[in-house]
Parts: structure tokens; C-alpha cells; sequence
């Protein structure tokens, strides 16, 4: 009979554990699992250590009964020393495998953080401009930090401990039901709602806690602007209002978190009580059937320590629930950024390049394209029907208004985007056939903002190119030499975050040098040259002819001093190719371009400069 009331009081704790876990949304750590397969066996391992442990620390208590009944006996001979020194030899061993399973497990939890964080990364590196371009950067940043910290610790620490709960439960009521079945099944009746009460809180605090991490990110984001934005901040005086802004999300921040606390605080209280109650039923029905003599002292004190261990482990599910669900959300986060799929991707069978040791030929076939839409709104077209040929080792211009579309149309060379109507082919082939990494190894590309990294100037110069003796040559083509040479290290001088030291020309040029530095056929400049002053333009621009006159180049520009030489010239407007040719044929045309350029002589002459000619010998008129 004691034996199946045993086994149905093991069942009944854990039909209890296993739906005070089953909490909603617990499914968002499945992706966990192929991580837990890299290292099963130190998981394997370190719950072994668990059980073996709390199988251990449970019979302390069975032997100090036989000890108290010894001496209550009137034996203080070598039986009590004997239990006592078997109770210190278990509690030892019981010490040392504790030790182990923490070691062992959460080792495994950093290792698993150390991969996600990694997988993460790599994720990240695969996604286009377009998933940037919708997804804040805080965000990013808050999953990479706080959520990879609440999914280790649903990884290690909640592992453990969840299964010291189920192995310190099936230990205690076993000894339990060996004392007393009366008494166990009695004291069992408070401690049967903490199950219940831990589902009801669980969802709810997952619920907040998935609040909390959604408003971090939002915090982060906006500390991260304005850090990076310092200067902005500081020039219109928008200090104190941006302290207010930050205030502000800092307030609703911490009131998340103290409904969260809350919640959690009330958890501690209820487990608390319920475990109050079990222990005065102890008291009251084990005290009066040990007077009676239906068990012993050392059994009654047994049952108090054995109710403990119960009830310990129960109170303790309450955390675990709460680290599973922190976990779980966190996991639901980070898996929408491994849910990401890029837009731009390499074919399953890419086609090669013929050889070369100059420049390529580009052509654009009847090309249309829009910007990926933000939210339901459809994004306009951009231009459509574009088409031209760059022959190989020419220079094409790309000239237009703010607005016309100049950007986007030699960002799709490098597919930064694709377009949604006609081809692009390099060489004769559709970039569309050819890998990604293919490409881009042929391509330098200089965006209008200028990215540098916190790193040396020749650093920042030699990333991406395969010979360090490129990086000096390339710094002098970009007219960067003598300003390099003015700082205190040199080439070796520290930039600090964005390249912040530099001004906006000394950063354009340090990025025009790194595009050189590589060498490859094909160089795409992009506004590159748009906060040099047009004396160094000037310089930068006759230094390029003689450095480029091999690669194919491809230079978008508003200022028509930054394309006039080019080989051929691309004017566009309200998306579409208004004129081509080259300087002369579209001053004779007097079209497009030969009223921008009357614009910017306009410009020049407003602010001092020195008017651009229409041609080598003319005039404005």
C-alpha cells in the first residue's frame, strides 16, 4: 500500500510541475534546442550532478531521525557518532556536486549566449539596406544585450533549477509518505495552490516583461541618436528638451518595471503563506501523532526539515517560471531578426565574370525602380525606363536635382537594392546571376555619408584592401596626405566614433581613399566629393583621371564641376533620363543640364566663388 501511495504522490507532483511550467508562449525557447544538442553532453552531465545532489542532500534529514531516535532511545554510543559522521560525509559530497552542476551548466549557458550572439551577428551581416532602413538601431542593439541575457538565463540557471524542484520534490514526498501518509497528504493541501497560483502570474508576467524589453528598446534608440547626433543637439540648443524627451521615456521605462516588480513581489508573499500554512499543519497534526507515539521525534523533526525541501523548491518555481518567461519573450524577440530573410540574395547557380584587368562594361536595360514600402503605403517610382551603356575603363556623370534619383540609380549597381523593372548586366551578364560577394569584390563604393570606423586613419584607408603599400597612394589621390600628416600619429591616429575628429571633407576623402585602396574595376562614387571645397575638387578630380583611367567609374554628383569631364553624362529628371552626351553637346542643347549649370553659376557668384564657365572659353551670360 505504501508503495502505491508513494508512486501516486510522485505523480501528483509531477502533473503539479509540469503544468505550473506549461505557461503560454514557453514555445518561443524551441530554437533553443539545436544549441542544447552542441553541448548534451555537459547538459547531460550537469543534470546528472543535480539529481545526484538533491537525491544526497535528501537523506540528511532521514538520517539525522535515526540519530535523534538513537539518543531519545538512551544509544549515545557509536550509532550516533556513526550517523553523524555519515550526515557530514553526505553533506560534503552533496557541497561538492552542487558546485559541479552550477559550474558545468552555466558554463553551458554562457557558451549557448556566446553562439546565439555570434549566429546573431552573422545574421545580421546576411540582411539588405532595406530591413535597415525599417529597423531602428536601438532595437537591434537591445536584443543583442538585455533579451541575450534573459534567454541565458532561461538556458542555464532555470534548467537547474527547474529540474531541483521536480528531483527535490519525488526525494521529499517519498521520505514524507515513508513517515506519515496521513500527514503528508495534509500538508500537501496548501502547498497544492502554489502550481496554480504560478500560472496565473506567469502569464501576466510575461506579458509585462515583454512591455518592458519592447520600451528598452525604444529608450535605446533614442539614447543612441542623440549620442551620436551630439552635435546636432548641442547647435540648435535642444539640450534641455532632449533631457525631457529622454526623462520622459526613462519614466515610462521604470514604471514598466514597477508593474513588473510588483507582480514578481507578489508572488514571494503567496508562496510564503502557503508554505505557512503547510508547516502549522505539521506542527499541529504531526505534534499531536508524535505525543500520541505514531511517530517518533526524530521522525517528526524529519518531516518538518523534509517539508521544507518541499516547499523550498516550489516557492522556488515561482523564479523559475519567471526566468522562463523572460526567456521566452526575449527568445520571440531575437527570432523575429533570425525570421528576416534579405530581399538581395545570390543565385543558386551564379555565373562568373569573364576575366579582365581593367574596367567592366555596365549597361542598363529599361531599369524601373521604387524604394521598399515603409508600413501599407506603396512607394512612388523613383524613375523608369532608364537606359544607358558605360564602356569598359570609361567615367560616366550622373547629374540632376536633389531629388531626381541619382542615389538610388548607382546604388543598384552594387544591389545595395534591385530594381523592380528591367536589368542591370556587368560585362555582358545580369548582376542578378552573379554572387553577391562576386560583385561587390568589383566594385568600391562611396555612399554620400561617409562612414569611418573608431579606428587608425590607415586603418580606416587599408579595410578591404588586400595591399598595405595601397594605402598611402590611394590617401594621396584623395589630396588626405598632407592633412594626415598635420595630426600628432600620423597615419596611426586614432579616429574617434564615426570618424568624429575629421571634418565632413577630411571623412569624404578618407572614404574616397579607401575606395581606391582596393583597386577594383569598378569604382561608383556617389556625392562623394559633395563637402570639398572646389579647389581641392579640382585636385582630387584630376588625380582620379590619372588613377583611374583603367577601372570603370561612375561619378553621381549635384555640382556639374564633380561630372563635366566625364565620357558620358546622364542628366536626370522627374525619373527619367532628360538628356546624355558629353559637356559640350549639352551646353550647345541648352536643355537640362545647361539650366543647372546656369543654377550653380548663379550660386557661386551669390556666394563669392568663382563662376563655373559654360565652356573652356566662354562666359556665363
Amino acid at each position: 500500500m505504501g508503495g502505491a501511495c508513494s508512486k501516486l504522490f510522485r505523480f501528483k507532483c509531477l502533473a503539479l510541475t509540469k503544468r505550473a511550467i506549461a505557461v503560454p508562449n514557453l514555445s518561443a525557447l524551441k530554437p533553443l534546442l539545436p544549441y542544447y544538442r552542441r553541448y548534451r553532453y555537459q547538459m547531460a552531465a550537469g543534470l546528472s550532478f543535480v539529481v545526484i545532489s538533491t537525491a544526497i542532500t535528501s537523506v540528511v534529514p532521514w538520517l539525522l531521525r535515526r540519530g535523534i531516535d538513537e539518543i531519545s532511545a538512551g544509544n549515545t554510543g557509536r550509532p550516533v557518532y556513526l550517523v553523524f559522521g555519515a550526515i557530514l560525509v553526505t553533506a560534503l559530497a552533496g557541497g561538492v556536486l552542487r558546485y559541479g552542476m552550477r559550474e558545468v551548466l552555466n558554463g553551458v549557458s554562457r557558451r549557448i549566449e556566446f553562439d546565439l550572439r555570434d549566429d546573431l551577428y552573422q545574421h545580421l551581416q546576411t540582411l539588405d539596406a532595406s530591413y535597415f532602413g525599417k529597423t531602428r538601431t536601438g532595437d537591434i542593439m537591445a536584443r543583442l544585450t538585455n533579451d541575450l541575457g534573459a534567454v541565458r538565463m532561461a538556458a542555464g540557471p532555470a534548467v537547474m533549477y527547474l529540474t531541483n524542484t521536480i528531483a527535490g520534490t519525488i526525494f521529499a514526498l517519498y521520505f514524507m509518505v515513508k513517515i506519515d501518509l496521513l500527514l503528508t497528504f495534509l500538508s500537501l493541501i496548501p502547498l497544492s495552490l502554489l502550481p496554480i497560483v504560478t500560472v496565473k502570474l506567469g502569464s501576466a508576467i510575461h506579458t509585462r516583461f515583454d512591455a518592458v524589453q519592447e520600451h528598452f528598446s525604444s529608450l535605446t534608440t533614442h539614447a543612441q541618436e542623440n549620442l551620436s547626433g551630439t552635435r546636432i543637439v548641442r547647435a540648435y540648443r535642444q539640450e534641455s528638451a532632449e533631457i525631457v524627451r529622454f526623462g520622459e521615456l526613462n519614466e515610462e521605462y521604470l514604471r514598466r518595471n514597477i508593474k513588473l516588480a510588483r507582480l514578481w513581489g507578489i508572488m514571494h508573499p503567496l508562496f510564503a503563506l502557503f508554505g505557512g500554512l503547510a508547516s502549522l499543519v505539521v506542527l499541529g497534526v504531526g505534534g499531536y501523532l508524535a505525543i500520541q507515539g505514531r511517530i517518533s521525534v526524530g521522525g517528526f523533526v524529519a518531516f518538518i526539515m523534509y517539508l521544507t525541501m518541499l516547499a523550498w523548491p516550489l516557492i522556488a518555481l515561482g523564479w523559475v517560471v519567471n526566468l522562463f518567461q523572460r526567456g521566452s519573450a526575449s527568445m520571440a524577440r531575437l527570432t523575429e531578426i533570425f525570421s528576416a530573410s534579405p530581399s538581395i540574395t545570390s543565385p543558386e547557380t551564379p555565373l562568373t565574370l569573364p576575366s579582365s584587368s581593367g574596367g567592366r562594361a555596365i549597361e542598363f536595360r529599361n531599369v524601373g525602380f521604387k524604394y521598399p514600402p515603409r508600413g501599407t503605403a506603396e512607394a512612388p517610382w523613383v524613375f523608369r525606363n532608364v537606359s544607358f551603356s558605360i564602356p569598359a575603363g570609361a567615367t560616366l556623370g550622373i547629374v540632376g536635382a536633389t531629388g531626381s534619383g541619382k542615389s538610388a540609380l548607382v546604388e543598384l549597381i552594387a544591389r545595395i537594392y534591385d530594381p523592380q523593372e528591367g536589368d542591370i548586366l556587368i560585362d555582358g551578364v545580369s548582376i542578378r546571376q552573379i554572387s553577391i560577394d562576386d560583385l561587390r569584390k568589383e566594385i568600391s563604393f562611396v555612399p554620400q555619408e561617409s562612414l569611418l570606423f573608431s579606428d587608425t586613419i590607415r586603418a580606416n584607408i587599408a579595410y578591404g584592401a588586400s595591399d598595405p603599400d595601397s594605402v598611402e597612394w590611394a590617401a594621396g589621390v584623395a589630396q588626405l596626405t598632407e592633412t594626415i600628416r598635420s595630426f600628432p600619429g600620423g597615419f596611426d591616429t586614432q579616429l574617434g566614433e564615426r570618424g568624429i575628429n575629421l571634418s565632413g571633407g577630411q571623412k569624404q576623402r578618407a572614404a574616397l581613399a579607401r575606395a581606391l585602396a582596393r583597386k577594383p574595376p569598378i569604382v561608383v562614387l556617389d556625392d562623394a566629393l559633395s563637402a570639398v571645397d572646389t579647389q581641392t575638387e579640382a585636385a582630387i578630380l584630376r588625380e582620379l583621371r590619372g588613377a583611374l583611367k583603367r577601372q570603370t567609374t561612375v561619378i553621381a554628383s549635384h555640382r556639374i564641376t564633380a561630372i563635366r569631364d566625364s565620357d558620358w553624362i546622364v542628366v536626370l529628371d522627374e525619373g527619367a533620363v532628360a538628356e546624355r552626351g558629353v559637356h559640350e553637346e549639352l551646353l550647345a542643347a541648352r536643355g537640362k543640364y545647361w539650366t543647372l549649370l546656369r543654377r550653380q553659376q548663379l550660386e557661386a557668384s551669390i556666394e563669392g566663388d568663382a563662376a563655373i564657365p559654360l565652356t573652356e572659353n566662354a562666359t556665363p551670360a
